[in-house]
């Protein structure tokens, strides 16, 4: 019993710190136009610590101290210059999105010059949280939308406002890499799919179904040419990892014909994927740059987890060393599943 307490510990230490480092994203949009700059970053109030979550409802409420509180945090978090000097803010607004769910803050701000190099320093971190990033769109007359990404170990960023300009795709690769790494649902939905799996190929054929399944779909939804809403894909993700950990417990036959289901449930997994994107409402071949260094992101990070967490489940579940290893996980796998899904259902 000891060493199997062990082995639990040893594996959800790699998802329960991806759980320590949610990233909450913000997504902004940046317009360049006439000798001003517009800003409007979009948050989740759900997804910031509570205290900064009831501040940015009370402001989107019409609460006076906590309008003036968020628009200060505006001035001092997102700063921006043009050839060195400094854009000046002029009126900033907070307020709610349609369905209440999202809070919007707008900032306009003046330039003293509008040709060279924009200089966009973003230390929202500060205040939302280490974890927090934003995804950004710059967008000028007549060139192509710049996107970045900005967060943890990324504050600052440049943009030539004249001339042909480069998409941030590294950005995007991390905050793909990122988005699964800190998602421990779809990690311990991965750990399910592959815990009674044994030898290279049989794993690399139930990833390969899995990445292509939830790429398809997550190319679909940030298109825009499938939409579904999060409160059905979210308790969706949760009651395919139920599914997976029950059937591992109750008809381990059937994961001979695993990759089925990885590529079936992977569907529903893209979904909840593109949600980091879809909101952002890029120019669509802006979007299509965006997409391909996310999934690159996601399909990294999906194969370093199965890199390192698999061949010690591997070992451990070996004769003589842990029995039943893969029915304990399942066990603690279908436990966080149902309570996903009870909270999504009901709480969300």
């Amino acid at each position: 019993m000891k060493r199997l307490l062990i082995a639990l510990w040893f594996v959800f230490a790699s998802t329960s710190g991806a759980a320590a480092h949610v990233t909450s994203t913000g997504l902004a949009v940046v317009e360049v136009d006439d000798g001003r700059l517009s800003y409007r970053l979009t948050l989740v109030p759900t997804e910031q610590d509570e205290a900064v979550g009831r501040m940015l409802l009370a402001a989107a409420d019409g609460d006076v101290a906590a309008a003036a509180r968020m628009a200060q945090a505006a001035r001092d978090h997102a700063r921006f210059s043009v050839a060195g000097a400094a854009c000046v803010p002029g009126r900033i607004t907070v307020q709610g999105t349609r369905g209440n769910d999202k809070v919007m803050l707008e900032m306009t701000l003046s330039c003293p010059r509008m040709a060279g190099t924009l200089t966009i320093r973003d230390d929202w971190p500060d205040v939302l949280g280490s974890h927090f990033q934003t995804v950004m769109s710059v967008r000028m007359p007549g060139q192509p939308s710049v996107e970045l990404a900005l967060g943890e170990g990324r504050h600052e960023a440049t943009v030539e406002l004249s001339g042909a300009a480069t998409t941030g795709w590294l950005g995007f690769i991390g905050m793909g890499a990122e988005h699964i790494l800190s998602g421990p649902d779809h990690l311990l939905f991965l750990l399910a799919l592959l815990a009674l799996t044994r030898g290279f190929w049989p794993i690399a054929r139930i990833v390969t179904g899995f990445t292509i399944a939830h790429s398809i779909t997550l190319s679909l939804a940030t298109l825009g040419i499938v939409d579904v809403p999060s409160r059905i894909v979210e308790p969706l993700i949760a009651a395919t990892i139920i599914w997976v950990a029950l059937e591992n417990l109750l008809a381990p036959a059937r994961t001979a014909q695993r990759w089925l289901i990885a590529v079936l449930f992977g569907l529903v997994h893209g979904l909840g994927f593109a949600s980091a994107l879809t909101e952002l409402g890029l120019p669509r071949a802006a979007m299509v740059r965006a997409l391909i260094g996310f999934n690159v992101g996601v399909e990294l990070g999906q194969l370093a987890f199965v890199a390192v967490v698999m061949p010690v489940v591997v070992w451990l579940a070996k004769p003589g060393r842990i029995a039943r290893l893969p029915q304990a996980l399942s066990v603690a796998v279908a436990a966080a599943g149902a309570f996903w899904l009870v909270q999504r259902v009901l709480f969300a």
